[in-house]
């Protein structure tokens, strides 16, 4: 089978999307007093710390920035729960906190099932809210998402890849599409 593949995002329209998402976590939670912004290892780090930025040049206000790896807590890979800990291996302060987890493409929900679980084993937040940068359907577990860049509906032989200039060196969302030989 090849591959297709279409830009559905280019730079610019991931800029607006993350400027709109910090706007609308301003307005959910009336600012940004007592948040933190929880991003899920690779993409989502990058994007809350881009959102972190957006705020405190909106609001001139810092806002705290984790990141969590939930790799030991998806339900479809081996492994022991070590507990959710930032990059430096620090626990994290989740403690009647407004979290705002962020992830790069939301389907199945099972990564931020995995992530929530992880964020409950370090104490009892307030709340949390969950921004991705694209929303593609085809969720296994009820999970909607707070706040979505952009909502691209998908198919299941179809794949959404998120490139950001941090890992990447381009900021761009792909969509590829399998093609299937023709008889």
């Amino acid at each position: 089978m090849s591959h297709e593949e279409h830009a559905i995002m280019d730079e610019t329209a991931m800029r607006r999307a993350l400027t709109r998402i910090a706007h609308e976590i301003l307005e959910k939670n009336k600012g940004v007093e007592n948040c933190m912004l929880v991003g899920i290892r690779t993409r989502g780090i990058y994007l809350a710390q881009r959102i972190a930025d957006r705020i405190q040049e909106i609001e001139g206000i810092p806002v705290p920035v984790a990141e969590i790896d939930v790799t030991a807590y998806r339900d479809d890979r081996g492994g022991k729960r070590e507990g959710a800990r930032t990059s430096t291996g620090v626990m994290l302060p989740v403690q009647d906190k407004k979290l705002i987890l962020f992830d790069d493409v939301l389907y199945t929900g099972r990564t931020v099932r995995a992530a929530m679980d992880a964020l409950m084993d370090q104490g009892r937040p307030q709340s949390i809210q969950l921004a991705v940068l694209v929303d593609r359907g085809h969720r296994e577990l009820p999970i909607r998402p707070d706040f979505v860049g952009k909502n691209v509906p998908t198919s299941k032989l179809e794949a959404i890849e998120v490139q950001i200039s941090e890992v990447d060196g381009i900021d761009n969302v792909i969509i590829l599409q399998q093609r299937r030989p023709q008889s």
